[in-house]
């Protein structure tokens, strides 16, 4: 067959702060949102978490020592 095993994503995202900072990424259509890191050089974001809940927006926070979460659209 042509179709490829998908892989699960990983959970160890490696943040380094010198390099990222912490943002939700936020759809204007939709609503939805996305935890992450975004590149200070270039602006690339990786993507961590879906936010669903202020509950996951706090469990984002505690895992990765993180104290704001500002929020680009």
């Amino acid at each position: 067959m042509f179709f490829r095993k998908k892989t699960p994503p990983t959970t160890d995202i490696g943040y380094d702060p010198e390099t990222q900072y912490p943002a939700i990424r936020s759809s204007i259509c939709t609503g939805e949102k996305v935890a992450g890191f975004k590149n200070k050089k270039d602006g690339r974001f990786t993507e961590v978490m879906l936010i669903r809940s202020p509950e996951d927006e706090e469990r984002f926070k505690k895992q990765y020592n993180v104290s704001e979460l500002p929020v680009e659209y």
